[in-house]
């Protein structure tokens, strides 16, 4: 079934035009990669999707699960059940893990927590990606080394359980062991019933997941699809042939 369906996108950063007629679309149960050289789009991509004011469409169209959210709001966009990791997760000295998460699973679901069950499950979370569960009484990120950010990126999918999930970068920066790690959670989240897009530059993060459609994207539009074999290729070769 359909999540995500893109249409003939174009889009600018400022006056520059960096997606070019992008077409993606994203079934239910689905692993998708995007793959390109810096400056192809990649994480124009998630900003466009998540509506960063930052970014402006002049063309085509963004559906999710039938609905065109090209106009709503970033959070109105979370709340429909999308998630997007970014390249350098923020500090937010004052607020804590646990309260942050509390925060953000109430805001998206519009329900009240059942605090005994969230602590649990939280706790549970924890331990499977290597967390010391001391840290969900940090202040978030505020101290934590860039591993640690990331795996508290996928602690956030985790808690807050979307339909679909953007990782932008989320393997930037990372020892073989942590990558490994935001695998596993990755791993833990996908079911069928939701879908993963990975944007990146790196073939590491792929090795420990499975993967459906690679996508290489060069100038601002999709070139070529394929399975995760063309991953291998690129790190073998490069996107000079794409060009």
């Amino acid at each position: 079934m359909e999540l995500l369906n893109i249409k003939d996108l174009y889009a600018n950063a400022g006056e520059k035009e960096i997606l070019k007629g992008l077409n993606l679309k994203i079934n239910k149960g689905e692993v998708h990669v995007i793959m390109g050289p810096n400056g192809a789009g990649k994480s124009t991509l998630a900003n466009i999707i998540f509506n960063n004011p930052q970014y402006k469409i002049t063309s085509g169209d963004i559906t999710f699960e039938g609905e065109n959210i090209k106009g709503l709001k970033t959070d109105e966009i979370a709340k429909r059940g999308i998630f997007l990791s970014f390249q350098t997760p923020e500090e937010v000295p004052g607020i804590s893990v646990i309260n942050f998460l509390k925060a953000a699973k109430t805001a998206v679901t519009g329900e009240p927590i059942k605090i005994f069950t969230f602590k649990k499950d939280l706790e549970e979370n924890m331990k499977k990606l290597d967390m010391d569960t001391s840290y969900s009484k940090r202040d978030l990120n505020v101290g934590f080394s860039g591993g640690e950010k990331k795996k508290d990126e996928i602690l956030q999918l985790l808690t807050l359980n979307p339909k679909l999930a953007i990782l932008d970068e989320t393997d930037s920066g990372l020892d073989v062991d942590a990558i490994r790690t935001v695998s596993k959670g990755i791993s833990m989240f996908k079911n069928d019933e939701n879908a993963v897009l990975i944007i990146t530059h790196s073939t590491k993060i792929l090795q420990e997941i499975k993967v459906d459609y690679v996508h290489i994207l060069i100038d601002g539009k999709i070139v070529k699809t394929g399975d995760g074999s063309i991953a291998s290729m690129i790190e073998k070769e490069g996107y000079e042939e794409f060009k």
